[in-house]
C-alpha cells in the first residue's frame, strides 16, 4: 500500500468511530494551519525535501505530511508524485498563490483562506475578487428555455420547431 493511499483509508475510514475520525480531522486542521502560516510568511521561497525531510521540518509525523501534500498538491506550480511517493521521494511546495487561494475557498477551509499571511500577499480587494472568482466558477447557468413558437436560436429566422427543433 503506498503512503496515499494508507492515508486516506485512515483519513477517509467509512468505519471509523465518528467521534475519533472527528479527533483526527481537528489535529490535522491544526497542524496543517500550521504548515500554511509558515508557506504562507515567505510565499515566494520554495521548499523542497523528502517526505520524511518536510515532515521533521514541520514538526509533525510522516502520515500529516502525505495528507498535506494530498491537499496542496492542485494548488504546486509543479505536481508532486503523490500517488507513487514513499519517505524519500524529494518533492516540492512551490505553489500558486491565486490557485492557492481559491482551492482554499472551494475546499470552505476558512481557516486558511482568512489566515491573516494572506494580507501581506494579497489586498483585501484581491482576495474578495478570487473568492468570488471561485464562488463564481462552480455557479450552473441555466439557458433561456426555448419554446417551439420561438424564434430557432441558430439565427435561421424560422420558428423553432420547423427548424432545430424538429425530430429527424
Amino acid at each position: 500500500m503506498t503512503l496515499l493511499e494508507n492515508w486516506r483509508s485512515v483519513a477517509y475510514n467509512a468505519q471509523a468511530d465518528p467521534k475519533q475520525l472527528e479527533a483526527f480531522w481537528e489535529r490535522y486542521f491544526a497542524k496543517e494551519k500550521g504548515i500554511y502560516e509558515k508557506l504562507l510568511a515567505d510565499p515566494d521561497t520554495e521548499v523542497k525535501g523528502t517526505v520524511k525531510e518536510l515532515a521533521a521540518k514541520y514538526d509533525i509525523d510522516l502520515m500529516d505530511m502525505v495528507g498535506f501534500l494530498d491537499g496542496i498538491n492542485d494548488s504546486l506550480v509543479t505536481t508532486n508524485p503523490i500517488d507513487t511517493m514513499d519517505e524519500d521521494t524529494e518533492v516540492s511546495l512551490k505553489f500558486d498563490k491565486e490557485s492557492l487561494y481559491k482551492n482554499m475557498v472551494e475546499a470552505k477551509a476558512d481557516w486558511l483562506y482568512h489566515l491573516p499571511q494572506w494580507d501581506g500577499i494579497f489586498s483585501k480587494e484581491k482576495q474578495e475578487e478570487l473568492y468570488k472568482e471561485q464562488k463564481r466558477s462552480k455557479t450552473v447557468v441555466k439557458g433561456k428555455k426555448v419554446y417551439p413558437n420561438d424564434p430557432c436560436p441558430c439565427g435561421s429566422g424560422k420558428k423553432y420547431k420547423y427548424c432545430c427543433g424538429r425530430k429527424k
